[in-house]
């Protein structure tokens, strides 16, 4: 059976103390753990940001990408070995700045991979500036007259491009943000998991007093169906007394991008045989990149 120590790294996290990304790091280990995954069978894929380290701090395979570039690369590594978990972890400037256009497409073609998004509402790495779910009116070192935009919902975004699992929790509930990504791991297409966390040394409103009085649990409210797409939508705009967490849409009747590849259905290719190829395709080849 795999153990959280399994994915324990002698490299250790240079976060602010208190900072909701310990949290996150200490439920992705819980989550793999639970599902008896072993470090080899997973690949960890980061863009730039402090949730963007969390592959150094993980004993598991990792690729540090570009900023707002995760989810392409991490697309191209589920082609090439579906056998593989691939999980996503970075902020939300990564993803829902610089990276949106390519959430949108990762959410439409159901790629199997798990998108955990550690979104505390500002750029943290950079010092501090407002990010777009920031308030609207957020002071910050890019808005000294507060924000000027209505901040995004991720959740609705990509519930309209055709995402089949959207979540949410936050980092002030291991238990449930391990539950989260334990149910996005088992998922079978592209799935969303939106971790509201506070930062604690630039963005001190959405604290955890901030938090822990408003957010309610979906999966505890008297007849809510996580596969109606328009009750999903309505809860994913909520905001404000009331922050909604839990499952808000997964439908498993669709069919993830890579089980519709024809050249996939053998299995991963990093495991397909080479003789598939005629001579003059592996010359080319060895001419190309050798």
């Amino acid at each position: 059976m795999s153990n959280v120590r399994d994915f324990a790294s002698p490299v250790r996290p240079t976060w602010c103390t208190g900072c909701g990304n310990f949290g996150i790091w200490n439920a992705v280990k819980r989550a793999m753990a639970q599902l008896d995954l072993a470090p080899h069978q997973v690949m960890l894929v980061s863009g730039i940001g402090c949730g963007s380290k969390l592959p150094d701090y993980t004993h598991a395979n990792g690729f540090l990408s570009l900023h707002g570039r995760t989810l392409p690369v991490a697309t191209g590594i589920k082609l090439a070995n579906h056998g593989l978990k691939v999980i996503c972890t970075h902020g939300d400037g990564d993803a829902y700045a610089e990276g949106l256009g390519h959430m949108m497409h990762a959410a439409r073609r159901n790629i199997g991979l798990v998108d955990i998004v550690q979104d505390n509402r500002i750029y943290g790495l950079t010092k501090g500036q407002y990010s777009p779910t920031s308030d609207q009116g957020r002071v910050s070192k890019t808005s000294p007259w507060g924000a000027l935009e209505e901040p995004v919902y991720p959740l609705a975004a990509v519930l309209a491009a055709g995402a089949t699992f959207v979540a949410r929790s936050w980092s002030g509930d291991l238990d449930h943000l391990v539950d989260m990504i334990a149910r996005a791991l088992q998922h079978r297409g592209y799935a969303l998991v939106d971790v509201l966390q506070p930062c604690v040394t630039f963005n001190r409103a959405n604290s955890y007093d901030f938090y822990r009085p408003r957010v309610y649990k979906l999966q505890e409210e008297p007849g809510y169906d996580p596969t109606d797409r328009t009750a999903a939508f309505q809860r994913a705009l909520e905001w404000g007394e009331r922050i909604p967490i839990g499952i808000f849409y997964q439908v498993e009747d669709y069919p993830s991008y890579e089980e519709r590849m024809p050249v996939l259905q053998s299995g991963p290719l990093v495991k397909q045989p080479l003789e598939k190829l005629h001579p003059q395709q592996i010359e080319a080849l060895q001419a190309e990149y050798m």
